[in-house]
């Protein structure tokens, strides 16, 4: 076992993609963390992180598989990758050991890419212990994204700088990570790239909402929330695009309000703020129809 996870790492290392071991049949790093750092060797100036400690050299990767079957990560960003990966839904609760009704990640991603008027890339792929899929791509130069969490789609994640993937030849009790497409991984294309690249920041200035008819109550919050979500603090973004949305649905089930308006005003909002447009577009998705399905009569309100 730890002879052919060694060889699948150093196949990793030769693809030029940093990796570094986690604890056998698991998808948790091996590495010490902080609280355990003895400041030595790798740490000797200060404990580094498993994305700084990934590595290419075949002369370290051998060191460490030889003593341990551990499985394999590798570091995207370092790696120069974009992973997308298409997850599986939970089981219901209901049935435990069933499967859910919800579209998987593949079909979600599948409908995306259909949406968006280009075919489902193809690129080194790899099945994962759950039955979901990784599709790997080359960053673009110059370009530092960072890691999503179904901002795409429902059950579509990707993984950049701060994240990892299990690579291919690894094992868990859920079973084993295998290669389904070994085409040369693909350039990530301008469309997605697009999706997750943050907007540029804007210059402060008054909001501008679009001019349509609706009651001055609906405007005034409309105008009144996304000014809150333009001076959210950073941490609270996505947090604050979500509640603000929320608020306003409300004129959008009484009819004061068409949503198509609504819904552009809190993209430009939250664009504005630093979101990219998937997570603005799926935030305030969400938003809106749980507020719709809320909300109560006007004069129960």
């Amino acid at each position: 076992m730890s002879t052919d996870l060694m060889r699948a790492a150093l196949e990793a290392a030769q693809r030029g993609w940093h990796v570094f071991p986690l604890r056998p049949n698991s998808k948790h790093p091996a590495l010490h963390g902080a609280d355990r750092c003895r400041q030595t060797g790798d740490c000797a100036h200060g404990h580094l992180k498993w994305e700084q400690r990934a590595s290419t050299d075949p002369h370290r990767i051998r060191w460490c598989w030889e003593t341990s079957a551990a499985n394999i990560a590798i570091a995207t960003g370092p790696s120069g990758l974009v992973v997308i990966d298409l997850d599986m839904p939970k089981p219901s609760s209901k049935n435990s050991e069933g499967s859910s009704d919800a579209p998987d990640g593949a079909t979600s991603f599948a409908t995306l890419c259909e949406r968006a008027g280009h075919p489902v890339p193809t690129t080194y792929r790899v099945r994962t212990a759950s039955g979901g899929q990784h599709l790997y791509f080359t960053a673009p130069p110059g370009i530092r994204l960072a890691n999503t969490a179904g901002s795409l789609a429902p059950l579509v994640d990707t993984r950049a700088w701060g994240g990892y993937v299990v690579a291919a030849g690894s094992t868990t009790p859920a079973g084993p990570y295998e290669v389904l497409d070994s085409s040369a991984v693909a350039a990530l294309p301008a469309w997605l790239l697009r999706l997750l690249q943050p907007a540029p920041a804007r210059p402060a200035g008054p909001l501008r909402l679009p001019s349509v008819s609706g009651s001055s109550a609906a405007l005034a919050a409309l105008e009144a929330e996304c000014a809150i979500v333009a001076a959210a603090p950073e941490s609270q973004r996505n947090i604050t695009l979500n509640r603000s949305a929320f608020k306003v649905g409300r004129f959008v089930a009484w009819g004061d309000i068409p949503r198509h308006v609504v819904e552009e005003a809190f993209q430009a909002a939250g664009e504005a703020r630093g979101l990219t447009a998937a997570e603005c577009r799926a935030t305030i998705r969400s938003a809106l129809d749980s507020s719709l399905r809320k909300a109560r009569p006007r004069d129960a309100a």
